[in-house]
């Protein structure tokens, strides 16, 4: 292999990796606030990558598509499942499988 070649994929590999990073981070702050916001707890201070994929945002291009799961307590004993729905890094909703019925919240309801 050509050391250009080996060069563009560690520089594509090391994209990857802060590009997920930063999303990741994205996902962990906004999944705390929404539960603060609906006055709930997050467990264990931390999101998990569930699913990625490519897809189309709004203008056409592609972006990476993922959902973080994490988990959640409306009483202190019983984990519930809320995921953060991701394009790029831009965080699309929110949804929280609450015991009272689904709650799904936009970005900007959180600011």
């Amino acid at each position: 292999m050509s050391p250009l070649v080996v060069t563009v994929l560690i520089a594509l590999v090391a994209w990857f990796w802060s590009n997920n990073l930063r999303a990741r981070e994205m996902a962990l702050e906004l999944s705390a606030r929404a539960c603060r916001s609906a006055g709930l707890q997050l467990l264990d201070q931390t999101v998990a990558l569930n699913r990625i994929g490519i897809g189309r945002n709004p203008d056409g291009r592609l972006s990476l598509q993922r959902v973080y799961g994490f988990e959640f307590t409306v009483d202190g004993q019983h984990r519930r499942q809320g995921r953060v729905a991701m394009q790029g890094t831009t965080v699309k909703a929110i949804h929280l499988d609450h015991p009272d019925g689904p709650i799904i919240m936009q970005p900007d309801q959180l600011r």
